[in-house]
């Protein structure tokens, strides 16, 4: 497979923006100034967390195409548990931090 052409990659870039900001626009657009109903804004409160949980959990557990459980997982594991026991946001990135630097060290990948 080659490598796309500096043209290609910046057309890819804008095309994406675009599309980005059409998909911004398309709710206040469309809806104006009115209220969701009831159930559609029960829905959209739930969707941060979920989408934030689907990205940590493929950031820990893949490595490209493959899913791997490694020092990284120990890792977001720890700060996990942290979160769980309403631990500080700092506390547990420091943790994971050091929990998968200490297994690095070990020889762990």
């Amino acid at each position: 497979m080659t490598d796309p052409s500096p043209t290609t990659l910046w057309l890819l870039i804008l095309g994406t923006a675009a599309a980005t900001m059409a998909i911004k626009a398309f709710g206040p657009v469309v809806l104006g100034g009115r209220q969701l109903p009831p159930a559609a804004t029960r829905v959209l409160v739930l969707l941060p967390p979920v989408v934030l949980a689907a990205l940590v959990a493929t950031s820990a557990l893949a490595d490209g195409s493959t899913l791997e459980i490694d020092s990284s997982t120990a890792g977001v594991a720890a700060a996990g548990v942290l979160f769980v026991q309403g631990r500080h946001l700092l506390l547990a990135v420091l943790v994971a931090a050091a929990v998968t630097a200490v297994l690095r060290l070990l020889g762990l990948p």
